[in-house]
């Protein structure tokens, strides 16, 4: 390849990459400028915004934000619609329609609609996705398209402490107990009692905590052992290091491995005879 092609390609080569990551650092830009918090509303006037809440941007559909109040410490994701009415520049009342309580947490593109009450307990966690709705289309006139049928409607609340997984659907009508559990695609009507963990369409109870019996049907794991809240970053790594050069060592002397295990066994008389 004669030279000048190979200057003109690495230049080329070149100026991709910057042009990459100035398209990148822009972006990042605009992300934090358009960013939704209580200083910094934009064009949005909901009912409360709460210290320390952001609805990051690019946001979804957002109207009647009037009655609308985030709680504190909430992480709105990208893309996520929250409304409150049926369309925009409706009168509500004098309450608010939709309450999002403290700590909150709305993965990226999730949806909440509300033309009646629709609340969030305090330190609710929603995957991406999730689809939260006080009304449902209805199909009683078989003459007319559903579309163009009114809807139902239904209170919805979902208690403290609960995990919405990705793609989980709430219908109207929908109570949740406090640290409900729904699983990724679950569609919830109803019900749910506290500690619960439901999924499927229509969702099911498949597990359950009790005070005097535990979880039935039991885990199937042992829980996690949470960091201590004083262990350093440094702390960290080097625990991983040590677990990496446990796992090397079990790999090098055949621990944790059947068939080395088993080699060894019968080059033991007796082993196991016990």
């Amino acid at each position: 390849m004669p030279k000048n092609e190979n200057v003109f390609s690495s230049w080329r080569s070149w100026c991709g990459r910057v042009t990459s990551r100035l398209v990148h650092r822009g972006w990042r830009a605009v992300q934090r400028a358009g960013a939704v918090t209580a200083e910094r509303p934009g064009p949005y006037r909901f009912g409360r915004i709460g210290v320390g809440t952001r609805l990051a941007f690019p946001q979804g559909t957002l109207f009647g934000e009037p009655w609308i109040e985030l709680g504190e410490h909430c992480v709105i994701g990208e893309q996520v619609t929250l409304t409150a009415g049926m369309m925009p520049d409706v009168d509500l009342g004098p309450e608010p329609v939709l309450r999002i309580g403290n700590g909150v947490v709305l993965g990226r593109g999730s949806h909440v609609i509300a033309s009646v009450s629709v609340e969030f307990g305090d330190d609710v966690f929603c995957g991406p996705y999730v689809y939260v709705t006080s009304d449902n289309h209805s199909y009683d006139d078989p003459d007319q398209p559903i579309g163009r049928q009114w809807p139902r409607s239904a209170p919805v609340h979902i208690g403290p402490g609960s995990w919405l997984g990705a793609g989980a659907v709430i219908l109207p009508g929908a109570r949740l107990g406090r640290n409900v559990v729904v699983a990724a695609g679950a569609v919830v009507r109803g019900e749910v009692p506290d500690h619960a963990v439901v999924a499927g369409a229509p969702a099911r109870i498949i597990r359950r905590w009790a005070p005097d019996e535990g979880w039935q049907p039991p885990l199937r794991t042992p829980a996690p052992v949470p960091i201590p809240e004083d262990m350093t970053v440094q702390q960290l790594l080097a625990l991983a290091d040590l677990e990496r050069e446990r796992g090397q060592a079990r790999e090098q002397t055949g621990e944790g491995n059947p068939e080395v295990a088993g080699r060894g066994l019968e080059r033991e008389p007796g082993a196991g005879a016990s």
